[in-house]
């Protein structure tokens, strides 16, 4: 079988590489043409495109490079026709693959959409694109079943992903010791700081972040780079010598912080089944975030807070993410009662999140659903 996989950020070159491995155990000559990263690449993926090429946040961001996206278009569709795909694996993504499910279709190519776009938040009518073209769709956070039942689209919940890669690597983590002298650091208490995957959120988030730093002198300041990230990109924000930069080792930092400032996204899920007390920031382009408030239908913006559909964690949105507010609320989540109460709640999101086993589940789903009729 040969599968054409699109995932266009760092989250999803994780999952998607872990998907990869499951489906090569159960066909071990399947062939992968792939879009993300080197973790895709790392399984046996032919590298098309880098995810960082394709890392756009924001309505103003979209529009400032419309035309590298509109190449983009142009080239996975013609990479398309020219590969063959038996099917179409899409990761996330929505804004970039559910057009390309939509062209996938009309070509006759099966496709099959692993992580859900988050339309409940916003573009309740991409339902229906998804119904229309997509074959299944595979989603990983407990309330997606319903909400895709109520419009009628019959879904298959896997579990989360990030259960199984914490799983994994829970054994191999590095003890607090051998952690610090590997990487230079000294006996503080660390505080990690999780800025984000792509440029334009590290340069947004970070100089902000470490702003507080001078106020936290008995703990140490740990930035998590991203692989995609070159170093000296971090260092062009980085004023202090003592702030270390530690890449392709986030769990690891984790396991080894006291507590965490972390970008929206993803990583506030990793960070709570890390059991680390976080706060959460955001600040995005000012267009962008004004056109967003307006048309995004949540209460939160970080998936603890979605998944519990309640504060389990404080969030810093625009101009409330400032230096005043971020040590407030960091000062609160290193002291008591603030971390036990997090840490509870971090249990009960354990809970919902379900069974382990998202990608083995997955790439079973799929494979049999390819083999029908074989």
């Amino acid at each position: 079988m040969k599968y054409y996989i699109i995932a266009g950020e760092a989250s999803g070159d994780l999952h998607a590489a872990n998907l990869m491995r499951e489906i090569t155990k159960l066909n071990p000559t399947a062939l992968f043409r792939v879009w993300g990263g080197d973790r895709m690449r790392n399984e046996g993926g032919e590298l098309v495109k880098h995810h960082r090429e394709l890392a756009f946040m924001g309505f103003y961001e979209v529009l400032a490079n419309l035309s590298t996206i509109l190449y983009n278009f142009r080239f996975c569709k013609n990479d398309i026709l020219t590969y063959r795909p038996d099917a179409i694996i899409l990761i996330d993504y929505p804004g970039f693959n559910l057009r390309i499910a939509e062209f996938a279709h009309k070509h006759g190519i099966r496709v099959f959409y692993y992580i859900s776009p988050q339309v409940w938040a916003w573009k309740k009518s991409r339902v229906r694109k998804i119904r229309k073209f997509v074959e299944r769709l595979f989603v990983i956070l407990p309330f997606e079943k319903d909400f895709y039942a109520r419009h009628g689209v019959d879904v298959d919940f896997v579990g989360h992903p990030l259960l199984d890669a914490i799983e994994n690597e829970k054994n191999n983590l590095t003890d607090p010791g051998t952690f610090r002298n590997h990487h230079l650091l000294d006996k503080r208490p660390i505080i990690a700081l999780l800025p984000g995957s792509r440029e334009q959120e590290i340069s947004t988030m970070l100089p902000v972040m470490l702003s507080v730093k001078n106020d936290f002198p008995d703990y140490q300041f740990v930035v998590a780079g991203a692989s995609a990230i070159l170093e000296d990109f971090y260092k062009a924000f980085i004023t202090d010598h003592s702030v270390r930069i530690i890449f392709n080792q986030t769990h690891d930092l984790l396991h080894n912080a006291a507590a965490a400032l972390v970008t929206s996204g993803t990583a506030t899920l990793e960070t709570a089944l890390m059991d680390v007390p976080q706060v959460v920031c955001y600040k995005g382009n000012w267009i962008s975030f004004q056109i967003a408030k307006r048309i995004v239908n949540i209460k939160y913006i970080s998936l603890v807070n979605l998944i519990m559909d309640k504060q389990v964690v404080t969030e810093l949105i625009q101009d409330q993410m400032n230096p005043g507010m971020i040590k407030k609320e960091l000062i609160e989540i290193l002291g008591e009662p603030a971390r036990s109460r997090i840490r509870s709640d971090y249990m009960l999101l354990r809970e919902k999140l379900g069974f382990k086993g998202a990608s083995a589940l997955t790439a079973k789903l799929i494979v049999e659903r390819m083999c029908q009729g074989c």
